[in-house]
């Protein structure tokens, strides 16, 4: 019998050729705790006078750049949130996921992982907390810590600032219908990879970040998000699109109608084929 929600395989939201922004954010990160270099450490070497957070980074990405900019061992930072007493809503449980806001922050010569930390959140609150989020949360029937969920995601899925609105009403329109958000970002959040794509495989795993396999919203952010998806996650562009895929960079495309989203899927996974069997790839 046809079903509303077809099979994993070809209802993949996610399959996007996001390469090279992915590439471009790792270089973003391998810079970001490198300049300016006007500081010394104690051993002589140049430290960094500030730390740079690019969008859409992770908590554990973000301990990672504050213990290479602190030139502590791996694992500080992790191990200070518990120390640093973040404001964090009562709805995170004591997880910053979401709140590390993504900004330039200065590295002071007695920084520590608890400053930066308690000032990502304090950025992040500054950000969220204001009359035109809470408004534009309430308004779809949310509370700000899902807003920033659902920025969360919007971050994560959309190729470029024009889709994220797109995206996020998608988000929506999913679950207005009670049907699972299968995103692949949220498979990779629950397997600890940065991957763009989840294998068909992966998506069995049991964990509440599954949405192929569980109903609703993941229970905390998947990362930080930046002012731009918050926007989208607030106002999402009007639109029925239940499906979309990346067919190549700079062509995402939208649709309700299922078999479309099929035929979308079938020219990105033959482009994505051709890539691969080209000399040097």
């Amino acid at each position: 019998m046809q079903t509303n929600i077809p099979s994993r395989s070809s209802i993949r939201l996610t399959r996007r050729g996001r390469l090279a922004l992915v590439t471009i954010g790792a270089v973003v990160a391998g810079t970001a705790t490198a300049v300016p270099l006007l500081l010394l450490r104690d051993d002589g070497d140049p430290r960094p006078t500030t730390l740079v957070i690019p969008e859409g980074r992770r908590a554990s990405q973000v301990y990672a750049a504050i213990d290479k900019a602190l030139a502590l061992p791996a694992g500080t930072a992790r191990k200070s949130v518990a120390k640093a007493r973040l404001a964090l809503p009562a709805e995170a449980e004591g997880n910053p996921e979401g709140y590390l806001f993504p900004a330039t922050y200065p590295l002071e010569e007695k920084a520590t992982p608890e400053k930066l930390l308690s000032r990502m959140v304090a950025t992040a609150h500054r950000k969220f907390n204001g009359a035109p989020v809470a408004a534009g949360a309430q308004r779809n029937a949310m509370n700000v810590y899902q807003a920033v969920t659902v920025a969360s995601i919007v971050q994560a899925e959309a190729s470029t600032e024009a889709d994220m609105g797109k995206v996020a009403r998608v988000i929506f329109n999913r679950l207005e219908r009670g049907m699972p958000l299968q995103m692949d970002s949220t498979v990779n959040y629950a397997l600890g990879r940065t991957t763009l794509n989840a294998k068909a495989t992966d998506t069995g795993i049991d964990s509440p970040y599954n949405s192929y396999e569980r109903m609703g919203l993941p229970p905390t952010p998947i990362d930080s998000p930046g002012e731009d998806a918050m926007r989208a996650a607030i106002n999402p562009t009007p639109g029925d699109w239940l499906y979309f895929v990346t067919v190549r960079p700079g062509d995402t495309r939208f649709t309700a109608d299922h078999e479309e989203h099929r035929r979308n899927v079938a020219e990105a996974g033959a482009r994505q084929r051709g890539s691969s069997e080209r000399p040097g790839k």
